[in-house]
């Protein structure tokens, strides 16, 4: 039997939130998909283990021209995430260190941005090894779907990052979009993942109902961040607020180029 032939080699995310982006793409013919969690996804990419990938947005901003976005499809909210969020047991003013969940780089940077900008203190970052119990930890980012569940009735403050960024600038925010090298030709596959992501949100609350349990969720409560909090599809609003993310990360040194992404 002649071996089927892989045309592209994609990377995504592994949370619930990435189901609507790759519906139906594992059997798409020439398509191989791979899953981890988003801060890996950049050194695949990098390391030419994927051809594209779903990656967090300051990584492409890092990457200084090397990549470029392939799609509108990506990963984003309007306000509250649900899955991104500081818990503190501080007023958010007065933190001065957070211990963060690193499998989003997005996400620490955004932390980081939202308290020098909003709440005007700079914030000191450490990782959360494993060893750290978040019982432990005045203050802690947590990403993804471990949110969901987790033990954190001890904390008396949170702050939705997606929330936080939307008060303080008026504009969405875009945590991860479908990346490839810059001269990598991708126009078809830029019409795989809008596909995929059109089939996924029309399929978004029975892929709640499908994948939600095993991760952890409760149906109701999946539907309705798949439905509702999370958004697919990077609108001219979603990609000013992603600009205007990597064009202060850049200010603040945390990107060595002007936060433009290459189209």
């Amino acid at each position: 039997m002649k071996q089927q032939q892989t045309d592209y080699r994609l990377g995504a995310v592994s949370f619930l939130n990435t189901k609507p982006l790759i519906e139906g793409l594992a059997g798409e013919p020439g398509v191989q998909l791979e899953l981890a969690v988003p801060a890996e996804l950049a050194g695949m990419l990098q390391a030419g283990c994927v051809d594209a990938a779903l990656v967090p947005v300051i990584d492409i901003g890092r990457a200084g021209g090397r990549w470029k976005r392939i799609s509108d499809a990506g990963i984003g909210s309007n306000g509250d995430t649900l899955t991104v969020q500081v818990f503190s047991r501080v007023q958010p003013e007065n933190m001065t260190t957070l211990h963060a969940d690193t499998h989003s780089h997005t996400s620490v940077i955004l932390a980081q941005l939202v308290w020098k900008g909003f709440h005007r203190r700079p914030l000191t970052v450490v990782p959360l090894k494993p060893e750290t119990g978040v019982k432990q930890c005045e203050s802690v980012l947590l990403i993804g779907d471990k949110v969901v569940g987790a033990d954190v009735g001890s904390f008396q403050y949170r702050v939705d990052l997606g929330g936080a960024w939307r008060a303080w600038t008026g504009l969405p925010f875009v945590f991860a979009a479908w990346a490839a090298p810059v001269d990598r030709e991708t126009s078809r596959l830029a019409q795989l993942l809008s596909q995929a992501r059109d089939r996924g949100v029309a399929r978004a609350a029975e892929l709640a109902v499908e994948h939600g349990p095993a991760l952890r969720w409760p149906v109701d409560l999946a539907r309705d961040y798949l439905t509702r909090l999370m958004k697919y599809t990077i609108t001219p609003a979603a990609e000013a607020g992603m600009n205007k993310f990597l064009e202060l990360a850049r200010v603040e040194g945390l990107i060595p180029k002007p936060g433009v992404l290459v189209k």
